[in-house]
């Protein structure tokens, strides 16, 4: 399962980039309007850091507008995915960019009727957002599970990226439920490297070197 990180702040992501284990960017409007900076000057420099995919969200809500926005916005960087929002405009939009070559990222999917019509409609990712669906009482992850099947089932290349991602547990159920990406914060990404026992096994390994007075180089 490929690993995006959510997120605009460059300096977060140049960190954790370094690690070799991050493969692409999403962001949307309240992570750009964190930034305090130009979009496209964040998304171009976002894309110098990752050579993976880069959502960069339409602000638009009319399709012809979203195509016009969307269009600027892929022109920034061969990596740039398009992310509009799964209304009817929105996949009236992301018909039209599948058909210029343009990839998209369809996100605020809550349903699996909407992300087949994502899927018909040509999207290269949908992003369902399993935390969302927690808050409202709902099993989150079985969306995905759901996604999944319809998209065996057929045949579809969209690829299945979860979205608002709250822990450790969730891209453990991610990854067991097929998705193909998920998008998670970069304190979620960084609790991952860690378990307690990792830590005391290690602890004793070190004291246990040490006493031996050995040297490697």
């Amino acid at each position: 399962m490929q690993l995006f990180l959510d997120s605009a702040d460059t300096a977060v992501l140049k960190d954790l980039a370094a690690t070799g284990l991050v493969d692409g960017v999403t962001t949307n409007p309240t992570l750009i309007a964190k930034a305090g900076r130009p979009m496209l000057e964040v998304i171009a420099e976002i894309c110098d850091i990752v050579e993976g995919p880069v959502s960069a969200e339409v602000a638009a809500v009319e399709s012809q507008a979203m195509l016009a926005e969307g269009r600027r916005l892929a022109a920034v960087a061969t990596n740039v995915v398009v992310k509009v929002p799964l209304t009817r405009e929105g996949l009236i939009a992301t018909h039209a960019f599948a058909r210029e070559g343009i990839q998209t990222n369809v996100t605020l999917c809550f349903s699996a009727p909407q992300a087949l019509l994502a899927a018909k409609a040509g999207a290269s990712y949908i992003s369902p957002f399993v935390g969302r669906l927690d808050d409202y009482g709902a099993v989150g992850m079985d969306l995905i599970s759901e996604i999944r099947a319809i998209y065996d089932n057929y045949d579809f290349d969209t690829e299945i990226l979860a979205a608002s991602i709250r822990n450790g547990a969730h891209v453990t159920a991610a990854a067991i439920a097929g998705a193909d990406c998920a998008t998670i914060p970069p304190d979620v990404f960084a609790a991952l490297f860690k378990h307690p026992l990792t830590d005391k096994g290690l602890d004793q390994f070190l004291s246990d070197w040490a006493k031996t007075g050995q040297s490697i180089l």
